[in-house]
């Protein structure tokens, strides 16, 4: 039987961050489930990611599914929805979308965490959406649609409080630069953006300008080295009182503008 002291020293071996607590996590789940811990630690060294090994992540009060096809959600995200629930407080039946929803982590926990909030979310990658629908069942006053941001949801413009997305940033020449666990197990969908990583997020402040209502609140997460640029883009959009805000590492993650 595999002990978690080898456990931890063959993930260490391979380089895999956070080896202990990866280590542990296995262990257990196999205990839970079954699941043959050698093909388990195997995988891991081969950086596959724990989330999919498991088939689950935790972000803030959910437990969501996540697995191949869909981009693994991260803590930094979280800040994103504090960011929108401060703007929603004391809004009644407030209307959101979620743009670039993937595993729905942002929009469902606003859904979960707001009384009163209608949650839209926006996913085109199939994959993705296949997720998306599974995490969404049971929860209330969310509405998925599976087409492009930039139409959709319709019939929706000029009327939402919050437009919320974390969408792919990275640049094409940055790929070597992006952990294996993401380079080569989130989907590319998910990732790469063009040239300077930037063409999704001008797609995003496009089609948020199109949405919000006057003094609505677009939030949308950004590589930790966009920290003047992403704002940027959100000015060249239209968007006032533009600000940028650090994650819990204080390296610039989102930026938040209003619309006029």
């Amino acid at each position: 039987m595999t002990t978690a002291r080898e456990a931890i020293a063959r993930l260490e071996q391979a380089g895999v961050p956070n080896a202990a607590y990866d280590a542990r996590a296995l262990l257990r789940h196999a205990t839970e489930t079954g699941a043959d811990v050698e093909e388990l630690l195997a995988a891991r060294e081969a950086r596959t990611p724990l989330q999919h090994l498991i088939g689950t992540t935790g972000f803030r009060y959910l437990e969501l599914a996540v697995g191949p096809g869909v981009f693994v959600p991260r803590p930094e995200s979280e800040l994103l929805v504090d960011t929108v629930l401060a703007a929603l407080d004391g809004v009644s039946a407030p209307v959101v979308v979620d743009l670039c929803a993937g595993s729905g982590a942002i929009g469902l926990s606003v859904a979960h965490e707001h009384p009163s909030a209608t949650v839209h979310l926006v996913e085109r990658a199939d994959d993705a959406f296949a997720w998306l629908t599974r995490n969404a069942a049971g929860h209330e006053r969310v509405h998925l649609h599976h087409a492009d941001l930039a139409d959709a949801p319709p019939g929706l413009e000029g009327r939402l409080d919050v437009v919320v997305s974390n969408p792919p940033y990275v640049a094409l020449h940055e790929r070597e630069l992006v952990d294996p666990e993401v380079r080569d197990h989130d989907p590319g969908v998910a990732l790469w953006a063009g040239a300077d990583g930037l063409d999704v997020i001008r797609q995003v402040a496009d089609r948020a300008r199109e949405l919000l209502r006057p003094g609505g609140l677009v939030v949308v997460e950004h590589s930790d080295r966009h920290g003047e640029v992403a704002p940027a883009v959100l000015r060249e959009a239209g968007f006032l009182d533009v600000a940028d805000h650090e994650d819990l590492t204080q390296r610039p993650r989102f930026a938040v503008g209003v619309a006029p």
